[in-house]
């Protein structure tokens, strides 16, 4: 079995970080007369709260109320939701549909309280213009890179599921996106799953094809938004801002696709065409998560276990859910 994504060691030095305000500049975990704040992890393809944060209005909203909001980046989705469960944060931005996941199987008090509509497209496995790899069955035996846990891990699996091979059959290659993007230009990989902006910036700077996106039932790449139950619980009117919000930004990125790519291009370091091919293929369409939601969830869940990627078997329908208002 492979090691547990939400380490031990990772959780106690997360905890400190929470416990002491020291490093990255995370604040203490709140007091009884520190509780108008509200802390948000994104990573930086965090595209709906990126522009909640570059346009500022829920900032001076929540400032009027007399709430402070920090901001606080992290690699990928794995250390943001261990931050969100050992206190060091009290949102988390979209992540994929696998990561919460893990998180409820390393028992953590985490509460879905909004998700992106799928973006199947929005992820693919590429190959080299040139390479003889033509069909998903031609993977047998070849080198994969992918982030392990991510959705990409999961559209690799339901890929070789589909064409009659197991993870066994290939050479796993666990890479984060930057590693991921090296190994796959210089050839030290056959393959490589990835999610956008990376994979419309691999588009535009590399000649690739696509092997398999997700479309055609393979993965639906829902993203999802969680919060610190106990923050949940506690701050609910705060919550429902948030979501407003990010519902604002859903609409305002598909309304306005120049002016979104515009934005973001310069927060991410990308070309605006890169930026705009990336939200292209995403939804943004910004609803409060289901039941039915949650049964999706379950079957990855369950695929995951089957490959002994999770550590436990999990109901996900465990999970608490924050609705809105008003949906």
């Amino acid at each position: 079995m492979p090691p547990h994504l939400f380490h031990p060691a990772r959780r106690k030095a997360l905890a400190a970080i929470a416990a002491t305000g020291l490093a990255a500049g995370l604040p203490r975990p709140a007091r009884s007369a520190q509780r108008a704040r509200l802390r948000i992890g994104y990573q930086k393809s965090s595209t709906l709260l990126a522009i909640v944060k570059a346009q500022g209005h829920l900032q001076a909203r929540l400032a009027d109320q007399g709430v402070a909001i920090s901001w606080h980046e992290f690699a990928n989705g794995q250390p943001l939701l261990e931050a969100l469960n050992v206190g060091a944060i009290d949102l988390s931005a979209d992540v994929a549909d696998t990561v919460p996941l893990f998180a409820q199987a390393a028992g953590a008090a985490l509460t879905y309280y909004a998700r992106e509509t799928p973006a199947p497209a929005a992820q693919a496995i590429l190959v080299k213009e040139d390479s003889p790899i033509r069909a998903l069955s031609d993977l047998k035996g070849r080198k994969v890179g992918f982030a392990r846990a991510a959705g990409a891990h999961f559209l690799v699996i339901a890929a070789l599921q589909r064409s009659g091979l197991a993870l066994a059959d290939i050479q796993q290659a666990f890479l984060a996106p930057a590693d991921g993007r090296a190994a796959f230009g210089n050839g030290s990989i056959d393959a490589w799953a990835i999610w956008d902006p990376f994979y419309a910036a691999t588009q535009q700077h590399e000649r690739v094809r696509v092997l398999a996106d997700g479309r055609d039932g393979l993965a639906d790449y829902a993203r999802y938004y969680l919060a610190a139950t106990s923050y949940a619980e506690a701050h609910t009117a705060i919550v429902e801002q948030v979501y407003a919000a990010l519902q604002a930004a859903g609409r305002w990125a598909k309304q306005h696709p120049d002016a979104a790519a515009a934005l973001l291009a310069p927060l991410w370091g990308l070309d605006t065409r890169i930026v705009a091919a990336a939200n292209d293929r995403r939804s943004y369409d910004v609803r409060p998560v289901t039941g039915q939601n949650l049964d999706s969830q379950q079957q990855i869940a369950d695929v995951f276990l089957a490959n002994k990627l999770l550590p436990r078997r999990i109901v996900v329908r465990d999970a608490r859910l924050w609705q809105p208002a008003r949906a």
